[in-house]
């Protein structure tokens, strides 16, 4: 506890009080307390001015006084970018802002506890408490001087102004759809930092139903959760450490989280916007101190195939083909279980060549996703499980794995093996693996093709430039297949109503032509 900050001769020249029998009784109220520190002349002068001397030296009500210290208005004074305490003294909204330091009614520290919602006399906004081991915080402020006691209250010094601005943290709180993430941050000690007025953040806030998924597919309760040591990690993963509206995000950006663990992989594919395989579904949620961006997702720092490619020096072409085919939300999938026949850029050079065609006709190329995913099978398949014989991918087309001489792919060698990711494995392999493709890969793709809408509800509307038959499947990015049917109109209505939101494959083909498309489902 740190020492009182008020001198005996200071208690002695406190308020006095006339007792019936006509003796008097010194009294020293919240307002004494602040007066008589030398830490607080600032707090003192503010008070003086708007008249709320008065107020706290009242002993007829009881007050809780989070009281700034002088170091904490300099501060101030340099965040505004003010001149001196003067201009502190001149805003217009000071009684406001002081007020907002104050409670009604005597809270000494014994009674805070932590993730504490309490409401203040200027009630615009709410204060949040926060009980970090021994350190206690009022919003970003941390407490320098505990249970400072006056006749009429408590005073609590602390090092920084605090500001009625909403933040970041208060869009959350407000939210009837993030109480887990509310609690998270709370368990986490974070609020200090999202409450900060002075800070530029950007939050990618995942939703109730986000958690749920998640927890599900982690087998694990949301106690679990809050409980994890890796907790403050996965949230801070959340969050950018400056303001970032979706107007300034582009495809394949690649951000940097608080947490240093991983970096973020934005996708834009039209108009959809994902952070790794989170879709935002509510963007630009703006706040005193950054924005939010909600999330039907939550994403994890976990090292994944897509980060594999990313980190090597050898896979730039790859990466490039990747981002141009929207597919980092299906790679960085923290629950997806993948395994990535990786040709290097050697590999695509000679590729190229061999075609006749440049990288910048491969990533215009109508067959890109086509190609990627057959490079991608849906489970996670280390060389030692590897077996003789077809491997499906998530193309829909088999692979050849032969392992009579080393491991071949196809007609492509797998030079370096088993390079784990938190959600699958990495094959480095020699050759570009293509699949049967109904035409050349500098030419269009003879299946004109229009899947509308997209996203999709209940009904998919699919029209060809053909009366043949077709076989049409949908998988989800893991390679399961979800739904088949044959169609031979040139007009199809495909009921999808079963199933639920988010990122499907669907393929049309037979042996003259195929296309596979990326469709969103939204419920």
């Amino acid at each position: 506890m740190k020492k009182q900050l008020f001198s005996i001769k200071n208690l002695l020249m406190a308020s006095t009080i006339v007792l019936s029998g006509g003796s008097t009784f010194a009294q020293t109220t919240v307002y004494d307390v602040i007066a008589a520190s030398p830490d607080h002349t600032y707090l003192t002068a503010a008070l003086d001015q708007e008249g709320l001397d008065a107020v706290l030296d009242m002993n007829t009500s009881q007050y809780t006084v989070f009281a700034p210290d002088n170091a904490a208005f300099d501060q101030l004074i340099i965040d505004l970018g003010l001149t001196d305490i003067n201009d502190v003294l001149a805003l217009t909204d000071l009684s406001n802002i002081l007020q907002y330091h104050v409670l009604s009614g005597s809270v000494p520290s014994s009674n805070v506890s932590n993730g504490q919602i309490v409401t203040p006399l200027h009630d615009d906004n709410t204060l949040k408490l926060t009980i970090n081991g021994t350190s206690v915080f009022a919003n970003q402020a941390e407490v320098n001087g505990i249970d400072l006691t006056g006749s009429n209250g408590y005073v609590h010094s602390i090092n920084s102004v605090l500001l009625d601005s909403e933040t970041v943290a208060d869009i959350a709180i407000d939210s009837p759809n993030h109480t887990t993430l509310v609690a998270a941050v709370i368990e986490a000690r974070l609020l200090p930092a999202l409450t900060n007025p002075f800070s530029e953040l950007t939050v990618f806030a995942p939703t109730d139903a986000a958690f749920t998924e998640a927890l599900a597919a982690l087998n694990i309760s949301a106690a679990d959760l809050l409980a994890s040591p890796d907790l403050s990690d996965i949230l801070l993963y959340h969050v950018l450490g400056e303001e970032v509206l979706s107007t300034s995000l582009s495809n394949g950006m690649i951000a940097e989280p608080l947490s240093t663990t991983n970096t973020l992989k934005v996708t834009i594919d039209g108009a959809d916007v994902f952070v790794n395989q989170a879709q935002v579904t509510v963007p630009n949620v703006q706040a005193g101190n950054g924005a939010v961006h909600v999330l039907d997702g939550v994403v994890l720092p976990n090292e994944t195939v897509a980060d594999i490619a990313i980190d090597s020096p050898d896979h730039t072409t790859l990466v490039a083909a990747v981002i141009e085919a929207r597919l980092l939300p299906a790679l960085t999938n923290p629950f997806s279980e993948l395994t990535v026949f990786a040709p290097t850029d050697a590999a695509f050079t000679e590729a190229l060549a061999a075609l006749n065609i440049s990288a910048a006709d491969l990533l215009a190329s109508p067959d890109l996703s086509d190609i990627l995913l057959y490079h991608v099978v849906g489970s996670d398949v280390p060389s030692s499980a590897l077996t003789n014989g077809p491997v499906a991918t998530l193309n829909g087309q088999d692979i050849v794995v032969d392992l009579s001489a080393g491991v071949m792919i196809n007609d492509a060698n797998v030079t370096t093996p088993d390079l784990f990711a938190g959600n699958g494995t990495v094959h480095v392999i020699d050759g570009v693996l293509l699949p049967n493709l109904t035409t050349s890969i500098q030419e269009k793709n003879n299946l004109d093709l229009l899947v509308y809408p997209n996203p999709a509800v209940n009904v998919l509307n699919i029209a060809l430039n053909s009366n043949e038959l077709f076989n049409l499947t949908i998988t989800d990015l893991n390679g399961k297949q979800i739904l088949a049917e044959r169609i031979s109109n040139i007009s199809n209505m495909v009921d999808i109503s079963n199933l639920s939101s988010g990122m499907y494959l669907l393929r049309i083909a037979n042996s003259n032509a195929q296309s596979t498309t990326k469709i969103q489902i939204t419920k």
